[in-house]
């Protein structure tokens, strides 16, 4: 359904729009893997449900299909040059005439996920809805200011995530909550990291993955119309 486009520079992004021409537009983060048929399929489905999503690849052509591979590629990537990245799609889809309505959301996986709550820091007059799933930010030095935070932010873990503690999940919200910023973050009981990634079946789960979409969906839509 989507495909790959110039985003300027040596920048580039996978681009999906809905069949009626235009919808609310969303930033899609992907996780430490790069942009692989997971991601691309997110933003296939997307706009499927009537939203302009495009995903950044924030890693210049290269994959991970190893676990160790992606731990590397993600550790490699410096904050600054994520931000230009995801810039770079906020600036395509703010001039975009597939996109419909002022507003745009972030929803960002892993690693991206920890970059989606960046961005809305950074770009508080861009971003109008955040949606992280597992994912925190990914090094000290990027760590958000959250009183520069507008968006509303949606967050969605395992309880038994290895790189992500339910007790990190808590301070999380005790940390936006002390800043006055709402939020709603969802921890899913007997399900590890990576559970929305239906091409890893050692850690997908089809029925926290269909909560967390159905959430994700109503939460977008109410947020961005």
């Amino acid at each position: 359904m989507g495909e790959l486009i110039e985003l300027g520079g040596d920048g580039r992004g996978y681009l999906a729009t809905p069949e009626r021409g235009a919808g609310p537009g969303l930033v899609v983060v992907p996780e430490k893997w790069g942009l692989v048929g997971h991601i691309q399929d997110l933003c296939d489905r997307l706009a499927v449900e009537g939203f302009t999503a495009l995903a950044p690849d924030l890693f210049r052509g290269a994959g991970a299909s190893e676990p160790d591979e992606a731990g590397e590629l993600g550790t490699a990537l410096p904050p600054e040059q994520a931000g230009r990245e995801m810039g770079a799609v906020v600036e395509h889809l703010r001039e975009s005439p597939t996109v419909r309505g002022d507003g745009l959301g972030v929803v960002g996986l892993g690693v991206g996920g920890g970059l989606a709550l960046m961005l809305a820091t950074e770009r508080p007059a861009d971003v109008d809805a955040c949606v992280a799933f597992y994912g925190l930010i990914p090094r000290e030095s990027a760590q958000p200011d959250w009183s520069r935070l507008d968006a509303p932010v949606q967050g969605h873990f395992g309880e038994d995530d290895e790189c992500l503690s339910s007790e990190q999940v808590r301070e999380l919200e005790a940390a936006l909550d002390q800043a006055g910023k709402e939020s709603d973050l969802h921890l899913y009981a007997g399900v590890g990291h990576a559970f929305f990634d239906d091409t890893r079946p050692d850690t997908y789960d089809p029925s926290a993955a269909s909560l967390a979409w159905t959430r994700t969906l109503e939460f977008l839509r109410a947020r961005l119309g």
